[in-house]
C-alpha cells in the first residue's frame, strides 16, 4: 500500500452560496490523497502502471472550474471523477478550502471540507 499526495493546489474559482461569491470569486486550496498499491509502478518505473498525477490534477482542475454553491458538492464531484478515471484505488481523501470566506465578522483564514471514500 502507498499514499500519493497532491497538496496545496491553488485555484481562483466562483463557488459559493451568495451571488457576490459567484461573481467576484475567491481563492481555494485543494489537497488530494490517494491510497493504492504502488508496488507495480515502483517496480516497473512505467507511467502506464501508475496513477498519473498530471491527469489527476487536470480532472480536479476541471471540477474546480464548474460552479458549486457548497464545498461539500465540490469535494464529492472530485471524488467521483477520480474514482471514475483510475483503477485500484483503496481510499481517496479530498480537502477543499475556501480562503478568507465571507462570514460576516472578523478575519477567518479559511473554511474547509474533507471527504473520504
Amino acid at each position: 500500500m502507498g499514499l500519493i499526495k497532491i497538496e496545496n493546489m491553488e485555484f481562483y474559482a466562483f463557488h459559493g452560496h451568495y451571488r457576490e461569491e459567484q461573481i467576484v470569486g475567491n481563492k481555494f486550496l485543494v489537497d488530494l490523497h490517494i491510497e493504492s498499491d504502488l508496488a507495480t509502478p515502483a517496480a516497473s518505473d512505467d507511467l502506464k502502471d501508475a496513477i498519473n498525477y498530471q491527469l489527476a490534477y487536470r480532472l480536479l482542475k476541471e471540477e474546480m472550474e464548474k460552479k458549486s454553491k457548497l464545498l461539500e458538492n465540490i469535494a464529492k464531484r472530485i471524488l467521483d471523477v477520480i474514482y471514475d478515471n483510475f483503477e485500484g484505488l483503496q481510499k481517496v481523501t479530498v480537502k477543499v478550502s475556501k480562503m478568507n470566506p465571507p462570514m460576516g465578522g472578523g478575519r477567518i483564514e479559511k473554511v474547509s471540507v474533507t471527504l473520504t471514500r
